[in-house]
């Protein structure tokens, strides 16, 4: 997977995905990071990329030549005939999900565009962007950190960043459930102890029960999901008992 970055603070980027999990496969090449500072292609010789917007209002705009002279240099740099998927971090967009990294993570680069101010010239937007997407219903100062929070899910989803690559099939959001409980040594904490099932040694067993808690956690705090969820019909009547009985 190669990212590509186009951003007024690159420094940013990249020590956010410069430790941990992501640095490390980086070191491995398994993904590849570009940064793209767009005041770098400024029209002015003080580097300046905003100016007011037409109509007037509050706050400066990004303009439109700088951003677009960014990615084509991502463009000409890549070289590929098949059309570039352009990230536009943007709270107006679709709220990213497990569904949609799962959807990134088949492309071989991604360009995220960060945006700052009031936001981009609307003409460039047009011209290259192939997904508004937003991390949640807030506005924040610039589209870096969503960038980041994209990058460090769609990562785990590339073969070899995760050390146990299964896990990022089996926790939350599988099958749109929430993940089970987990518990590690000792086995008894401020007198609270490991179920006991956890520690039979009967895998089935331990798989029913991460199921079943898997379905219960998601009724008891995002239930919202269950419409979406993939249920046997055992499943749904479980589910229905506990929506019944407001565990």
């Amino acid at each position: 997977m190669n990212y590509h970055v186009l951003t007024l603070f690159p420094e940013m980027i990249e020590q956010g995905l410069n430790t941990s999990i992501l640095g490390r496969a980086r070191e491995k090449d398994l993904i590849t990071l570009q940064t793209i500072n767009i005041r770098d292609f400024s029209e002015n010789k003080h580097l300046k990329v905003d100016d007011y917007p037409y109509g007037g209002g509050a706050g400066m705009v990004m303009q439109a030549g700088p951003v677009y002279k960014a990615y084509e240099h991502v463009k000409n740099q890549i070289a590929t005939e098949k059309p570039l998927r352009v990230i536009y971090l943007t709270p107006q967009g679709k709220v990213f999900t497990q569904a949609m990294a799962e959807e990134f993570a088949m492309e071989q680069d991604l360009v995220f565009l960060c945006g700052h101010y009031e936001g981009i010239d609307e003409r460039v937007l047009e011209k290259i962007v192939t997904d508004n997407v937003s991390i949640g219903d807030y506005v924040l100062t610039g589209g870096e950190l969503p960038s980041m929070v994209m990058m460090d899910a769609i990562s785990r989803l590339v073969p070899g960043v995760l050390n146990n690559d299964v896990s990022a099939e089996i926790e939350s959001f599988h099958d749109n459930l929430l993940e089970y409980p987990q518990y590690t040594r000792p086995e008894e904490f401020m007198g609270e102890k490991v179920p006991d099932v956890l520690l039979s040694g009967h895998h089935a067993n331990i798989e029913k029960w991460r199921r079943e808690q898997s379905i219960l956690r998601t009724v008891q705090r995002r239930p919202d999901l269950l419409e979406g969820a993939n249920l046997t019909d055992k499943e749904k009547r479980l589910m229905k008992e506990m929506l019944s009985e407001g565990v």
